[in-house]
């Protein structure tokens, strides 16, 4: 049976605290990069079946796959349904973290958070997340494969799987750096789901 792992990249070198979305030039801090190796090292480890990696095109994304690529012995594809969710706010530099979200000038941004109205739709992300992982299952039944891709989108289509309402609270989010989040799949649906970080160890810096 596949099994579709859904790896969320590695810390990223962002001294000044801005909020990058999909801007292109943001890479992997060296904890990142140490999250990274760390995640190879635990499948190359369980010796999990990898036999295919795929990426978002975003640096960060393919700095993370590439570990695992070597491990195994493998080149890394890139999908771009798997990039990050587009938001409203990229670019902005976060002073005072979430609070600034909440400055008069942001109020109209924040009009719908069912949908949400600062950036790209939950349903929107669901359905790019879920075509990717149901292509990725069908295309190599007979091993597993690992798709890096950012938080949110990683998040929304667990969501989906579990059948729970795309309104959330960020904080409540269960998508560490670099972790796993695995789908196995049966018949051509998921029918399992698992939750792994094999990189908590590694101390982000503050």
């Amino acid at each position: 049976m596949p099994v579709v792992h859904l790896l969320r990249h590695g810390h990223v070198h962002n001294p000044d605290k801005v909020l990058y979305g999909r801007l292109p030039e943001f890479r992997l801090s060296d904890a990142g990069q140490a999250m990274a190796a760390a995640v190879a090292e635990d499948l190359s480890a369980r010796e999990v079946p990898v036999t295919r990696v795929i990426a978002s095109p975003l640096l960060r994304a393919q700095q993370t796959a590439q570990p695992i690529a070597a491990a195994y012995g493998l080149d890394i594809d890139t999908d771009e349904r798997l990039i990050e969710a587009l938001n409203a706010y990229e670019g902005t530099v976060l002073q005072s973290g979430a609070k600034d979200f909440l400055h008069p000038r942001n109020w109209w941004l924040l009009r719908n958070p069912w949908r949400p109205s600062w950036g790209e739709p939950y349903t929107e992300q669901r359905d790019r997340m879920w075509a990717a992982i149901r292509d990725a299952a069908a295309a190599n039944p007979d091993g597993d494969t690992v798709m890096v891709s950012h938080q949110l989108p990683i998040w929304v289509a667990r969501m989906e799987f579990e059948k729970r309402r795309f309104l959330h609270d960020p904080r409540s989010r269960q998508c560490g750096l670099a972790s796993l989040t695995s789908f196995e799949f049966r018949d051509g649906e998921p029918v399992a789901m698992s939750y792994a970080e094999p990189a908590a160890h590694i101390e982000v810096p503050r």
